[in-house]
């Protein structure tokens, strides 16, 4: 990185299982961070390259509030991985062992979880079709879109498939052409998800403004929910809600309940995130 307002300054370069950030501390003082700015820094070739930019910013009864910039200088309402290494940052900083954060609408609870571990809680997922949002009123649980994806907010949109194979689906083809289907207005995250074990979720990830990353939090607590999401959608309803579509949902899911039962969701838990910071001068 060259210069920030002809000035320059330190940042912190942060993954989480590979999903990158480039993190900027607004806290002493404010950051003018434009669209143009966010772009040229996410460049990999004559920036510094990322998936997500955060800021750091002071916030009202919080510990911090969180501003995401996607690669493309889009503003994102959340981003969990990045909230997890930034949570991390922060403890090792104050001392604390719980933080409250602010992400777009929601706050955040993050605690150490131990041996390394820093979690998040994304809070509860967004069900329906206004707070995802879609562009009409319509049943979340199966989009009339080809595959019949569920769509769900996590802070963001999210569009998901449930498929036999993740690996076999054409990422970079079909990525794109759902994150700007006109059924999401303000376009979506988009996931491939497959059960490959009683216990394992292989999920592959499109995400606005991105593309492809390497992982991607609130997608993961986005798939993870979704047996939660079918059961209360079909209690809410009023009726055993049988379906084709909730029993095609339900099938596919079932082992993932399973695993779910035992222990809290949308929560994130890893030690695999690392942090380096970095300055725009020469060491």
């Amino acid at each position: 990185m060259n210069t920030m307002d002809q000035t320059d300054r330190t940042f912190m370069k942060m993954h989480g299982l590979g999903n990158d950030f480039v993190v900027l501390d607004g806290r002493a003082r404010k950051l003018a961070m434009t669209p143009a700015l966010a772009t040229a820094l996410a460049d990999r070739h004559r920036g510094v390259g990322f998936d997500q930019l955060a800021v750091i910013v002071p916030g009202a009864e919080v510990d911090a509030e969180l501003i995401f910039y996607n690669a493309d200088g889009s503003i994102s309402a959340a981003c969990g991985n990045a909230t997890r290494c930034i949570a991390r940052h922060l403890m090792d900083e104050t001392g604390k062992t719980r933080l409250r954060l602010k992400a777009g609408a929601r706050v955040l609870e993050a605690r150490d979880a131990g041996q390394g571990l820093t979690s998040v809680n994304m809070g509860p997922p967004e069900t329906h079709w206004q707070g995802v949002p879609l562009a009409r009123a319509m049943e979340t649980l199966e989009l009339p879109i080809e595959g019949g994806p569920t769509a769900t907010g996590m802070g963001n949109p999210h569009c998901t498939f449930f498929v036999a194979d993740a690996e076999a689906v054409d990422l970079e083809s079909r990525g794109p052409e759902i994150e700007n289907h006109p059924l999401f207005p303000e376009r979506t995250n988009v996931q491939f998800v497959s059960v490959t074990g009683e216990n394992i979720l292989r999920m592959r990830v499109w995400e606005r403004g991105t593309g492809v990353t390497l992982a991607s939090g609130s997608s993961s607590c986005r798939s993870q929910n979704s047996p939660t999401c079918v059961r209360t959608r079909a209690s809410a309803s009023g009726s055993a809600r049988s379906s084709r579509a909730t029993r095609r949902a339900s099938a596919r899911l079932s082992v993932c309940s399973r695993r779910l039962s035992n222990r809290k969701r949308r929560s994130i838990s890893s030690g695999a995130t690392s942090s380096q910071r970095r300055t725009s001068r020469s060491r």
